[in-house]
């Protein structure tokens, strides 16, 4: 496995100079941040990521109005009173997407959260206060406790919310794939530990985030 210096020079040998691009990078956000954003936006997002998957994000961000007006403002705790009566009327709503399964994993990952509210005093300050050097345990946590928060949703949706995190992109996977860290795309547990470790060594040689090292990753290998 090269250095993470080394993974950088073949970076900026593929995109030139990386200051500029670097420089308009949004930095992760901090601890207190994200313990200040309130818990329906962690809801919103989550949902609005589930929506995307596999479908026109494009779609889903035009009509994304509607749907916070059909889940009135994703509050968490009126979210996980959805009953039956609900859903089949949300499922006939025309202002959102109805998609009958990706509807129902709203009242379920608003379940999630409010027990993470319960014990730790609200969503951000679950995610913010969680270890980035086992932020593969995180996606498996979400992937057990919520509702279609597996693979690339969960990894996009936290990063959308400015946690330090790791994206499993093609070009990231590749560049995984090339410095002998996997052999294929990292589904198993054994094949995330080592991923992890992977991350948190160039983590340790660069001084940066999860973020910033996934990007750089990425820059190593995409057009």
């Amino acid at each position: 496995m090269r250095k993470f210096d080394q993974i950088f020079a073949i970076a900026a040998k593929r995109k030139g100079d990386l200051e500029q691009r670097i420089a308009d990078w949004e930095a992760p956000k901090t601890k207190t941040e994200l313990a200040g954003i309130p818990d329906d936006r962690w809801l919103s997002c989550m949902t609005r990521c589930v929506f995307q998957a596999g479908f026109n994000w494009k779609v889903v961000e035009a009509m994304w109005p509607g749907f916070e007006v059909a889940f009135e403002g994703f509050d968490v705790g009126r979210a996980t009173m959805l009953n039956d009566d609900d859903l089949a009327r949300l499922v006939s709503d025309k202002r959102i997407i109805r998609n009958g399964q990706k509807i129902s994993s709203v009242q379920r990952n608003a379940v999630f959260l409010n027990d993470l509210v319960a014990r730790h005093g609200s969503a951000g300050a679950f995610f913010g206060g969680w270890p980035s050097d086992d932020f593969s345990s995180l996606l498996t946590l979400m992937k057990k406790q919520g509702s279609r928060l597996g693979g690339n949703t969960g990894r996009y949706f936290l990063r959308s919310m400015g946690v330090n995190s790791f994206l499993l992109s093609r070009d990231v996977t590749a560049r995984l794939i090339a410095e002998g860290v996997v052999d294929k795309e990292p589904t198993s547990q054994k094949d995330m530990a080592a991923v992890q470790q992977a991350f948190n060594t160039w983590c340790q040689q660069s001084g940066h985030g999860l973020t910033y090292v996934s990007r750089i990753l990425a820059l190593s290998v995409g057009i």
